[in-house]
């Protein structure tokens, strides 16, 4: 009974202290909230705090990886632009040669002028003397050119290069006639008689040939006497035959007309 009687006792103290211990805890809930809303804000600042700091760190990344582009693109850039510059000096250097070049050209001008100018004056007097020696094709345009030439030779305003161009040039023409055939009309005087616009037959520089359109002359120029005479018209047909071939009317092909052997030119020792 004493032992139940203590126990009894006992009861009263201990529902004191608990309820004592609930007050306190009451007491004390308010402070541990305000502290865990403070700890809770405080971790989102930390989280706002590290997320700016991520998207600053991104975006430096970003202008860092940009720059670095750029720098990369600029090095390119650089080298292809001291590769032009290379270039350019390789370029710069031939044309400093090449003007240099021009300058001594320039200075030497007057000495060629003098040399050029007794070449060409000697190279015409040459033409003139082959045409008056070769046989008379074609006489008033040769000598219509040769009269040209001589008056570009005294005009001050053609070139020396203007000049020997045309003389070298007028070369070229008489050099085709050795080689060609051709067809066409002129006038021509024969002891006395004149025939107007008969019809001449050059073959190369061998043989001079005309005939008139009643086929009633037909004459052949004789280089040996310098003058012309006749052609049996045993050769009309022939004569005419050539006169189509010049005029590519036909294919060319044989004629049979009287020419003289060329000659071997003598050679001289010494």
């Amino acid at each position: 009974m004493r032992h139940q009687t203590t126990k009894r006792r006992a009861g009263p103290p201990l529902a004191a202290g608990a309820a004592l211990a609930a007050v306190v805890a009451a007491a004390g809930m308010p402070a541990a909230a305000e502290k865990l809303d403070s700890a809770l804000e405080n971790s989102e600042r930390a989280v706002e705090d590290t997320q700016g700091s991520q998207q600053r760190i991104d975006q430096l990344d970003a202008q860092a990886q940009k720059l670095l582009n750029d720098y990369r693109a600029n090095l390119k850039q650089l080298e292809q632009l001291r590769r032009y510059n290379q270039s350019q000096r390789r370029q710069i250097d031939a044309q400093e040669r090449e003007l240099t070049s021009l300058r001594q050209d320039i200075d030497n001008i007057s000495s060629l002028q003098r040399s050029v100018q007794p070449l060409m004056e000697d190279m015409l007097d040459a033409l003139e003397k082959l045409v008056a020696a070769d046989i008379p094709f074609l006489p008033a345009e040769r000598r219509d050119r040769i009269e040209r030439l001589n008056a570009i030779m005294d005009d001050p305003e053609q070139s020396p290069a203007q000049r020997y161009r045309l003389i070298v040039e007028a070369y070229q023409i008489e050099n085709e006639y050795g080689r060609t055939i051709e067809a066409y009309r002129g006038d021509v005087t024969v002891d006395g008689t004149e025939y107007e616009n008969a019809e001449f037959l050059r073959i190369g520089r061998l043989g001079l040939v005309f005939k008139t359109d009643d086929d009633k002359v037909l004459k052949i120029y004789d280089a040996d006497a310098d003058a012309w005479r006749d052609l049996d018209h045993a050769f009309m047909d022939e004569v005419k035959t050539g006169l189509r071939m010049a005029r590519e009317q036909i294919p060319p092909k044989l004629l049979t007309v009287p020419l003289p052997a060329p000659e071997q030119a003598n050679e001289q020792e010494g």
